[in-house]
């Protein structure tokens, strides 16, 4: 194994890897008896093995599962100009051709075997796995396990670049191939990891709203098919459902390309970071700022604008900001902010206002969340209970309904929901 992985080029585990860690210690191994130390390095990398395998809820061979999760994932420069150019016949493809005839050999190690006559170790007969239970990473484990079968059976050197290359060009490599939703995290410079068990809300889950979610629907469709599109914020009255619709529509255009990194106030000076790792990639990227306001002493808001428009580097084409704020003008204003008005003619023009008003000017579309009608609250819970299976006569459904949202801060979509998972908890009970 050790002098299959040393003729790989690009393709390359890092040193760390369980293909490295387990190659070293086969090769080191050779034909003598293997000692402790040697025993205990191969456990352990075993141990890794199934730790993946439970983690992604893995089906089939897990060394060949193992193989397709390093295939699927490392970012090198072919796998990352694939994502482009699948079709690209050029050096990094005749160099990953190369690769491919010594990938295949290990797809046809004998694990099992070497474990047993080299090792004396049986554990490695196990390699045949059956899911272990929901995975943990969502539907990333059933990607990962039938693209590992298929490789596996690829009758061809020609076949199992082809199936590489068009999973590239579909999903992407890497984190951004393996993940729908991602949060920044800042360990001395700014990272991004994958949020595998996000919400799986859809937008038929938000009752009403129809034309907001048409405005939006619109304006991301556009962005996916590389129209013009707008940076989008979303205002309106608490419990509305402006975050969901956002949330909602990662699982409606995910297939399309779509992800969605989420943003907090905090986190605005890792922007340039963010930019930097996505901009060349071949995904479409939403910034999702939830909640988003400033009191008046606060100045990250600087950093946004010159993110959505003004700043020296143009932001990228495959990225918009989709922002929440229950505030239309997203910063606080103070009567003290008039204290600087100009007074010409007719004009009056106060630099401090005019400042914290462009912010959520260069949001391209304003779209209003208010709050429903009474009516409106009425069918949104009246189609809720339905959706929950709950039989109760309207006049007795709005009467409670009502009670609720007195004792729970008023008539919105989420007071709705709030109540018919009380409703649904009490008749279960």
């Amino acid at each position: 194994m050790h002098n299959i992985i040393c003729k790989l080029v690009l393709f390359r585990p890092k040193e760390d890897s369980i293909l490295c860690e387990l190659s070293r210690v086969l090769q080191e191994a050779g034909g003598q008896a293997p000692s402790s130390r040697i025993l205990d390095t191969v456990s352990l990398q075993f141990r890794r093995m199934v730790e993946l395998g439970n983690e992604l809820s893995l089906e089939g061979n897990l060394w060949h599962n193992c193989l397709t999760w390093f295939l699927l994932t490392d970012e090198n420069p072919f796998t990352l100009s694939r994502e482009y150019a699948p079709d690209r016949e050029d050096t990094l493809a005749r160099l990953a051709k190369k690769d491919i005839v010594h990938l295949r050999e290990l797809f046809r190690y004998d694990l099992a075997s070497i474990g047993r006559n080299l090792l004396g170790v049986d554990y490695f007969d196990e390699l045949n796995m059956t899911g272990l239970g929901k995975s943990v990473r969502g539907d990333v484990g059933a990607l990962v396990s039938d693209m590992a079968k298929k490789l596996a059976e690829a009758p061809s050197d020609e076949d199992f670049y082809r199936l590489l290359v068009d999973h590239y060009a579909v999903h992407g490599v890497g984190i951004f191939g393996m993940g729908h939703a991602f949060r920044i995290e800042e360990q001395g410079h700014a990272d991004l990891k994958p949020i595998y068990n996000e919400d799986p809300v859809r937008l038929d889950d938000l009752v009403g709203y129809d034309e907001q979610k048409e405005q939006l629907v619109r304006n991301t469709l556009a962005f996916l098919e590389g129209k013009p599109a707008n940076n989008v914020l979303l205002y309106g009255d608490s419990g509305s459902g402006k975050s969901t619709c956002i949330r909602a529509l990662l699982h409606e255009y995910y297939p399309k390309g779509l992800r969605l990194i989420e943003l907090y106030k905090h986190q605005f000076k890792s922007l340039a970071d963010v930019i930097a790792m996505v901009k060349t990639r071949n995904c479409k990227f939403i910034l999702f700022i939830d909640d988003l306001s400033f009191e008046d002493f606060e100045i990250e808001y600087k950093f946004l604008k010159a993110v959505i428009e003004g700043g020296i580097e143009a932001r990228p084409d495959n990225l918009l900001i989709y922002a929440t704020s229950n505030r239309r003008h997203l910063i606080k204003e103070t009567w003290n902010d008039r204290n600087d008005m100009e007074h010409n003619g007719d004009i009056h023009r106060s630099d401090t206002v005019e400042e914290k008003l462009s912010l959520a000017n260069r949001f391209g579309l304003a779209i209003n969340f208010s709050s429903p009608s009474r009516k409106e609250y009425h069918r949104i819970v009246r189609t809720l209970a339905d959706r929950a299976g709950i039989v109760m006569e309207d006049t007795e459904l709005f009467r409670k309904a009502d009670a609720w949202e007195i004792r729970h801060g008023g008539v919105s979509g989420r007071a709705a929901r709030q109540f018919i998972n009380d409703l649904a908890c009490t008749a279960d009970n």
